[in-house]
């Protein structure tokens, strides 16, 4: 089965060379938008493309406001931080995730608590959030309090898995009834759509990542979404080393964060965005392709949930036991065509395997049976 699927991945791309996972599509756009920056001068934290891309993403999105920073990482980060989420903190979140999930709550002094996915959408799972919930939290004037820490459950943070969106609706019953804070990691799905809105514009802020291997990048860069004006200038503040503006002054009110996206990397993202749409079809188109290739086999295409529109970002298929996608893994990748297993869940991880947890059986079971496709845009 493994050398049909190299063969039939190598005949979408057309070609006999190595196929990474996802790669970037620039053409003369990105060149000429960069060389512009570069005769400018102002490369750095200062320039027009930095503005021009914020506005174009909150255009695309719908958000009030979308704040640039130097990556993914860094909008979590401040997301977290604005959310007033402080040292000793909970957040529930899922340990089927990028590294960097937890790495943002750590450096806040914040853990993380692990609850299930969802078997359709691979994002948290309202139903496990509040069953977690009713058996470990009650409700006080301080908020959510972990029973038997004593601890404060502040936040729930979402990831929309490969682009795939969460069951949000449900989620924020769940958040309201709770008293708890929705945040949305929003990295790998710009592009996504709930119910015709787009992910990262239902909690109080949602972040998106820019890296290299996103559906666009900017190189690195990541940018923090909301829905308020003032909490958008708040963001911008903060993120720009709470400089108060002055003609020559170097005066900060308060400790900030040196966030700022370079203009050069916004410049790429403002040539990168146009494409955005296209980009779109492309990985739709070939999502609709493995699909079809899967269909009746022994692999299970992951498809988009039912409420939503995806940008099908990263495409997997399940396996039929981990004997299956260890033997693909290894001969796909030993042909030359990239495929990678799902992240290590983070309680597995030296750093995050004291955090409390619930039982996790949907994530357990992607970690053993998911495989990764290649998903660069075909055909752009």
């Amino acid at each position: 089965m493994s050398k049909m699927i190299n063969e039939f991945i190598r005949d979408l791309y057309k070609t006999n060379e190595f196929i990474p996972l996802h790669a970037p599509t620039f053409d003369s756009t990105e060149k000429a938008f960069l060389l512009d920056t570069i005769d400018s001068t102002f490369v750095s934290s200062v320039g027009k493309y930095v503005d021009e891309f914020e506005k174009r993403v909150a255009n695309y999105t719908g958000a009030t406001r979308a704040v640039a920073t130097t990556n993914g990482t860094a909008a979590l980060h401040t997301s977290l931080h604005l959310a007033d989420i402080k040292a000793g903190d909970l957040v529930i979140t899922q340990a089927l995730t990028f590294v960097a999930t937890c790495n943002a709550l750590f450096h806040l002094g914040a853990e993380p608590v692990f609850v299930d996915v969802s078997a359709n959408t691979l994002g948290l799972c309202p139903n496990a959030v509040d069953d977690f919930l009713e058996q470990h939290a009650v409700l006080s004037e301080q908020g959510c309090i972990h029973q038997k820490s004593g601890r404060r459950i502040k936040a729930a943070l979402p990831v929309h898995t490969f682009g795939h969106p969460v069951e949000l609706d449900a989620l924020i019953s769940v958040c309201e009834k709770w008293g708890i804070t929705l945040i949305e990691d929003a990295a790998e799905s710009l592009g996504s759509f709930y119910k015709g809105q787009h992910t990262g514009t239902f909690g109080l802020f949602g972040a998106i990542s820019f890296n290299g291997n996103k559906i666009i990048t900017t190189g690195g860069g990541g940018m923090v979404l909301c829905n308020d004006a003032a909490l958008g200038d708040r963001i911008k503040h903060i993120t720009t080393t709470a400089k108060v503006p002055h003609p020559y002054e170097f005066y900060h009110d308060e400790a900030g964060f040196n966030y700022r996206m370079p203009n050069l990397n916004a410049a790429l993202g403002c040539a990168q965005i146009e494409k955005l749409d296209t980009f779109i079809k492309s990985k739709r188109e070939l999502a609709a392709n493995y699909k079809a290739f899967f269909d009746n086999s022994i692999f299970r295409f992951v498809d988009e949930p039912a409420h939503a529109t995806s940008n099908f970002w990263l495409n997997a298929v399940l396996c039929p036991d981990q004997e299956t996608r260890d033997k693909v893994l290894a001969e796909t990748n030993g042909d030359g065509v990239m495929t990678r297993p799902v992240w290590r869940l983070m309680h597995r991880l030296p750093m995050y395997e004291n955090a409390l947890r619930g039982s996790l059986p949907n994530a357990e079971y992607f970690e053993a049976h998911l495989i990764n496709l290649p998903s660069s845009p075909v055909s752009v």
